[in-house]
């Protein structure tokens, strides 16, 4: 199912659909490994590994040269774009994990704080599988492919956007990890 998405947005074989799908592998294998390594939070393993390799299907129409997007959006909005893309297709679930899953979700009081360009809503992680997507995709850069980072350098990675976010990536890490 997500790799007939995939073709139908990224037509082309090019550098980003290569850099898109690596990074969304990546970010499923570490998602999965927690809900194969924590069965007692009862994450419908399916749901993960297709939301987790839909997560960044929006990337495309964002402005960020640095890894192959070249279009008219600020980069942070390619969760709602996505999230738009996957209801127009009929996955409103789906949807919502590409809508959540920025830093360690966005809240209204943050985007009004920030002017960020987005709906004034609150887009935070609620169910479990999609605080389990965003916590994996914390751990995976777009413009360094392959690495996985540490739990320690990704809470520093996430200190520019708050102490908040860092706390909750941490309770995190200590549930999933």
């Amino acid at each position: 199912m997500y790799q007939e998405i995939i073709d139908k947005y990224y037509k082309e074989d090019d550098e980003l659909k290569r850099m898109l799908v690596e990074h969304s592998r990546d970010v499923a294998r570490k998602a999965l490994a927690i809900a194969d390594t924590h069965p007692e939070l009862n994450l419908d393993r399916q749901f993960v590994e297709e939301a987790a390799m839909l997560h960044d299907i929006g990337i495309a129409w964002t402005n960020a040269p640095g890894i192959h997007c070249h279009g008219d959006a600020h980069y942070i909005c390619h969760g709602a774009i996505g999230a738009r893309l996957l209801r127009e297709e009929g996955y409103p679930r789906h949807a919502l994990v590409c809508e959540r899953h920025t830093g360690t979700g966005l809240t209204r009081e943050q985007i009004e704080r920030q002017n960020l360009p987005l709906p004034h809503e609150d887009f935070t992680p609620q169910t479990m599988e999609e605080k389990v997507i965003c916590y994996a995709d914390k751990f995976f850069s777009k413009s360094h492919l392959g690495h996985c980072r540490t739990v320690e350098e990704t809470a520093r990675s996430l200190e520019k956007f708050g102490k908040d976010g860092v706390e909750l990536f941490l309770q995190w890490a200590e549930k999933f990890e």
